[in-house]
């Protein structure tokens, strides 16, 4: 089997690993047998590369729980009791140990209605748009994906497929039903006439607990990765199921080769390794790799990458913390996850921080004579009481002022140590893979101080990875928060850094930009930074501060950033209140002076956007000079019409002594309503934002969330969905309504494949 692609799963949920299907094929293997445990087992790409820093990989079951029997002891004396709540476990129970497994009800895929390779998507030469994506060339899953023809939408357990374009003639072309046992389908990528779906999924297979008689059910989280050909609309064929232990974290697809990040937490009581089961219904155990570094808990990352168009699949797992934020870029990997140390545990605390907080402000004399007593023979016990007799002594030797002025230094020493003790202790982990053609292979491990706010925080650009994070530690007076820039090497080595930028606040919202970061961080106002990476050592070249905050960046051109976010203003106990969703455009031609063009405001209290939390909501196109946002809002009263509005949505024929003020009337009481649908602009760099129109899909007191907001467009026409509906509009007369589709409760039938 070639081993030219990488799939990879992360979770962090604490779950039994394991695999029905898998139980009969490891049970019947001693304790002792090497990895893999088939002939069919992937090649290892890894180990044929030159060493790389501190990874191991491990040759049979025996020596993973050995390893994991001396992280329990390690973890144990180092924490203590008081760390994780439980004992530690004397013995490791292998997973096929004592297991009565029902018979595996999982489906065999089928393997019929193979698509040329070289097939197109449809015969239309229309324009359209696609998913919002970080990266240019790298795919992002979604539950909406869509050609210049067809539309395909998620949603629970069910796949539908719309006849798109032209608009005037769009209908349903398929509903189908998939066999997901109850789960939700998640996300997909659509590939010519190809699309791959993601859920989650549970085994369930059967252990007798410890020192117990009767078997028990244990859970273990399946990813699986179903293959579909679309290319006969009306009958959707599965061609392959690919099932790998863990929850779904992530997914990305470069050219034909799809790349999956799953994560199971090590079950120490019944330890069962990673399985992948390939589309042939065959299941393996993939190679289970290590690092030196001691980790409090552990999880199985696993690495998966396959071809869509062929039957080539490699998967890898790496014993690590549960990965959390991903980025990909062109040419690597990068798997995240905080590295979480519970120092105030930790035995040697006190002393380290005497020793080295302490000790070093003391008189001459008092360090030399208790380094002395420190390096002598005598216990723990002894040492301390004549180190305590010696400090009362040298203490009582000193006026109360001199003794006042050492106090005085002495905490804030602490103070400082506690302090950089927890910023050592709280970093965020990076793993570098790089890639190439779908393989993959083990780069480097870095740490960078502080936690990451998404994947925005982290870019690749000339052999330089750029981290944005923030850094929060606690002391006397409570929380503090800084934020940081770091710019790491190749192999992750820091190479420059910027830090304690905007003290007392937070990342809001950071997109990198060719040798530029543009940061939004924010507490009370919302400050712009620009900030030079086009060396290894990053400055601010200039920052703006507006009222407000900007949750995600996206850029018009070179010079010009659009920002999605919240107007705020202070309410009557002097904190500040988001009033509604704010559109900003930067100027920043002047790096050292960037300025606002526009904002246009949208609502007031309870208006939200998706865009906030998921960039996939955002659909801009600067050649079409469209920009579309969902938008919901929860009123009293009725709203504003729109031609009773100036261009920030507020209201212009209220009351005299009231203009402007509000944008929904609202008599004394009624009953909350909700509208739903989508703000559509053009952007003028010079001049701002244009309202464009409205697109309303719901309006009334129901609260009716069935889909997600997406939008996109095939030639002239906006494609939008949420609330159940998809809607067409002419985009150059938005008030133009060209079609309307229901999609719950259409009466299509629902179509079950193999």
């Amino acid at each position: 089997m070639k081993s030219n692609v990488i799939f990879i799963i992360i979770a962090s949920i604490a779950v039994a690993v394991g695999i029905t299907a898998v139980v009969v094929l490891v049970s019947n293997q001693p304790h002792s047998q090497v990895f893999p445990v088939t002939e069919n087992t992937i090649e290892n790409n890894i180990t044929s590369q030159s060493p790389v820093q501190d990874l191991k990989k491990f040759n049979s079951i025996d020596e993973l729980q050995k390893f994991l029997l001396d992280s329990q002891v390690r973890t144990a004396q180092y924490n203590g009791p008081m760390y994780g709540g439980q004992g530690m476990n004397k013995q490791l129970m292998l997973g096929p140990a004592g297991v009565l497994a029902p018979p595996s009800s999982a489906p065999v895929p089928s393997t019929q209605g193979s698509v040329s390779e070289a097939g197109t998507a449809t015969s239309s030469n229309a324009q359209y748009s696609t998913t919002n994506v970080q990266v240019a060339g790298i795919d992002e899953p979604d539950f909406l994906k869509n050609d210049n023809k067809y539309a395909y939408i998620l949603s629970q357990d069910k796949l539908t497929i719309i006849d798109a374009y032209p608009g005037d003639t769009a209908k349903i072309v398929s509903k189908i039903g998939l066999d997901v046992n109850g789960a939700n389908l998640q996300n997909m990528f659509l590939n010519k006439d190809r699309l791959v779906i993601f859920y989650n999924d549970n085994k369930e297979r059967y252990a007798i607990p410890q020192y117990d008689y009767i078997p028990s059910p244990v859970y273990t989280p399946v990813t699986h990765a179903v293959i579909i050909d679309v290319s006969d609309k009306e009958n959707p064929k599965i061609l392959k199921n690919y099932e790998t232990t863990g929850y779904y974290t992530g997914a990305r697809m470069i050219g034909d080769y799809v790349y999956l990040i799953s994560n199971s937490y090590v079950d120490y009581v019944h330890l069962m390794p990673p399985i992948l089961r390939e589309a042939s219904g065959i299941a393996i155990t993939p190679d289970v790799y290590y690092f030196d570094n001691q980790e409090p808990n552990y999880n199985f990352n696993t690495i998966t990458t396959f071809n869509i168009f062929s039957d080539d699949i490699n998967s890898k797992t790496f014993m690590m913390g549960a990965t959390g934020t991903l980025y990909v870029s062109n040419d690597a990997i990068y798997l995240t996850y905080e590295k979480y140390h519970p120092y105030y545990y930790d035995q040697s605390y006190d002393g380290d921080r005497f020793f080295k907080a302490v000790v070093p402000l003391l008189p001459n004399d008092a360090q030399s004579q208790i380094k002395t007593i420190d390096s002598s023979n005598l216990d723990l016990s002894q040492k301390w009481a004549q180190i305590s007799d010696l400090l009362q002594n040298t203490y009582n030797k000193m006026s109360e002022n001199d003794k006042s002025v050492l106090f005085d230094k002495i905490q804030k020493a602490i103070t400082e140590y506690n302090i950089n003790l927890q910023q050592d202790y709280r970093k965020t982990v990076i793993q570098k893979f790089a890639i190439d053609n779908g393989t993959i292979t083990y780069v480097a491990k870095g740490e960078v101080p502080g936690y990451l706010l998404n994947q925005y925080s982290m870019d690749e650009y000339e052999k330089r990875l750029r981290v944005a994070t923030t850094s929060e530690y606690f002391t006397s007076n409570g929380a503090t928060t800084t934020n940081n820039v770091y710019v790491l090497d190749d192999s992750l080595n820091t190479v420059g850094s910027l830090e304690k930028i905007a003290q007392e606040e937070s990342i809001y919202s950071a997109r990198f930009m060719g040798d530029k970061l543009y940061l939004v961080t924010y507490q009370r106002i919302d400050p712009f930074f620009v900030i030079d990476l086009s060396s290894d050592a990053p400055k601010v070249l200039g920052a703006l501060k507006i009222p407000g905050y900007s949750s995600y960046l996206h850029p018009y051109d070179e010079t010009h950033i659009i920002g999605i976010g919240k107007e705020t203003k202070q309410n009557q106990y002097g904190g500040l209140e988001p009033v509604g969703v704010k559109i900003s455009l930067f100027d920043v031609s002047d790096v050292t002076n960037p300025v606002t063009v526009d904002t246009f405001l949208i609502g007031g209290p309870g208006t939200d956007s998706e865009v906030l939390s998921d960039p996939k909501a955002f659909l801009f196109d600067k050649e079409k000079n469209v920009l579309s946002i969902p938008v919901f809002q929860q009123y009293y009263g009725r709203p504003i019409p729109l031609e009773s509005s100036d261009k920030n949505g507020m209201d212009t024929t209220a009351p005299s002594g009231n203009e402007g003020k509000s944008v929904i009337i609202s008599p004394p009481y009624y009953q909350p309503n909700n509208w739903r649908g989508f703000y559509v602009f053009g952007v003028d760099p010079a001049k701002g934002f244009s309202l464009k129109g409205i697109v309303e899909h719901y309006n009334g007191t129901v609260y009716d969330y069935t889909f997600g907001s997406r939008s996109f467009y095939i030639d002239d026409s906006l494609y939008t969905l949420t609330s159940g509906f998809m809607k067409i509009n002419d985009l150059s007369n938005l008030m133009n309504e060209i079609n309307t589709i229901k999609l719950e409760d259409s009466g299509q039938i629902i179509k079950y494949p193999n």
